[in-house]
């Protein structure tokens, strides 16, 4: 009998994952509808370019705040972008000038002055289970 049980630990530690948790806590969600799109990216090379993130998510807008964990990203240094998709049509609408009109957010919490922020200034070091909380910009 203990042999089974030894056996079955042994299977759940050699299909466990060794990732670490990633915790998002997001606020300042202003209006209960459409979607926050996550981009994860992993280099500096295509930050914030469409289609150039490492891993994306979406969580769907209940609350003034949302959470999301992350459970399939390995160790490393990762920089975070999202935005809130009010109007779901997959896009960050920008004005005139190239400034999001959806609230966004990037990891650190950076608040870009007259451009965009670097990955450098967004990065962060997952090595163990980690939360961050991301405010919403305007």
């Amino acid at each position: 009998m203990n042999s089974i049980f030894l056996y079955i630990a042994l299977l759940t530690t050699m299909f466990s994952s060794n990732n670490p948790q990633l915790t998002l806590h997001i606020s300042n969600i202003e209006k209960m509808e459409g979607k926050i799109r996550i981009g994860v990216f992993n280099k500096k090379e295509g930050f914030l370019k469409e289609g150039k993130s490492f891993k994306a998510y979406l969580i769907e807008v209940d609350e003034n705040s949302e959470t999301i964990i992350i459970r399939d990203l390995p160790k490393g240094a990762y920089a975070i972008s999202l935005y809130h998709d009010v109007n779901s049509d997959n896009v960050c609408n920008r004005n005139f000038f190239g400034i999001p009109k959806e609230k966004y957010g990037f990891s650190n919490n950076i608040k870009p002055k007259l451009s965009a922020p670097k990955y450098k200034d967004c990065k962060f070091l997952l090595k163990s289970d980690t939360i961050l909380d991301i405010t919403l910009l305007n």
